[in-house]
């Protein structure tokens, strides 16, 4: 049995994703630059009013700061499909607004890109976790590790964690250094956006003053950064997701059970540039964000994966432990009710 069968797709009436996916991998190049125009006038804009709400109400401008979070979250997906190469046909032209938009999100384009690769390869493997993903333990390597370090998982996994000071450790403080290891265009894309970062931060503090900037962006890379480890975290972590060891691991079975199909309304779509189709996204990721939602429509196959919803993703809240022997995600409360934790 074929992945398009195994998710309800008979495959002798169905095209192979190969096939449906392909007529969607190429960038149009006036809906490219119409998104960065339709993304990046709006958040400087509101970048500019959250300046001049300073001297009306500190709460004017945290309200300034949602849109302005949600537009971060869009930058962040234009930047991730420039590190596809998805956003423009010339490397180059990725490259470079890649590294402006990763200027942005406070994230190095070519370290981002280099995990992120990786992440693509190994999502939903068992054997290959660890580089571009979410800690994620199985039941028994959980039972294996000794109190500290159950604790700091039990720590890591707290929503509170997870989507509040997480988010602002990751973009703030840990994308800043180098891993060891690192190839040698990583670490100098660090220090590159590292430098880019300075002169703002520098040019905010001559201008503006260094409070006012960190009153301003700093909401902005909270509630953005909180709003994109979510989308993260809930396209591979979801009810039903698929997960596996390497001998039994399938890249069909990865992207079209393993990454999920995130249905949000359609301002939230907008907001995320339909990066919630992601089980498209991870089928062929060349396919500009802008072309996913076309490709769903035109193509059945795709319309079988059960959408996880607004409502039905907080379950996933819950969940911080693989367990293997029933093949689904649980939460630490159901690995105490069975007598194991």
């Amino acid at each position: 049995m074929n992945a398009a069968e195994e998710v309800g797709v008979s495959a002798s009436i169905q095209p192979s994703w190969r096939q449906a996916v392909a007529p969607y991998r190429h960038p149009i190049l006036r809906r490219s630059l119409w998104q960065l125009a339709n993304t990046l006038i709006p958040y400087f804009a509101l970048w500019y009013l959250m300046v001049l709400s300073l001297q009306v109400s500190y709460w004017l401008t945290l309200a300034l700061a949602i849109p302005a979070s949600g537009l971060l979250v869009r930058i962040f997906v234009l930047f991730h499909d420039c590190c596809h190469g998805s956003f423009f046909r010339s490397a180059r032209a990725n490259a470079v607004v890649g590294f402006v938009l990763g200027v942005l999100t406070f994230t190095p384009y070519y370290q981002w890109r280099h995990d992120h690769a990786i992440h693509h390869a190994t999502a939903a493997n068992l054997d290959r976790r660890g580089v571009g993903d979410i800690w994620t333990l199985t039941v028994k390597e959980y039972q294996a590790l000794p109190p500290l370090k159950r604790l700091a998982y039990r720590l890591f996994r707290h929503p509170l964690i997870m989507f509040g000071l997480g988010p602002l450790y990751s973009f703030v403080i840990s994308q800043r250094l180098p891993r060891p290891g690192m190839g040698r265009r990583e670490r100098h894309s660090i220090w590159w956006t590292n430098l880019a970062l300075l002169v703002i931060v520098t040019a905010a503090a001559l201008t503006i003053g260094l409070k006012a900037y960190l009153l301003i962006q700093g909401p902005i890379i909270l509630l953005g950064g909180a709003a994109g480890v979510w989308l993260f975290y809930i396209q591979h972590q979801f009810e039903g997701v698929y997960w596996e060891r390497q001998d039994k691991w399938s890249f069909e079975m990865a992207a079209l059970k393993g990454s999920s199909y995130y249905k949000l309304p359609a301002i939230l779509r907008w907001f995320t540039a339909d990066i919630g189709l992601h089980h498209i996204h991870h089928l062929n990721p060349r396919i500009p964000n802008y072309l996913l939602q076309k490709c769903y429509d035109e193509n059945p196959i795709f319309q079988t994966v059960k959408p996880v919803t607004l409502a039905s993703s907080l379950k996933s809240l819950k969940f911080r432990l693989w367990d293997e022997d029933q093949q689904r995600l649980i939460g630490f409360r159901e690995l105490k009710a069975m007598g194991t934790a």
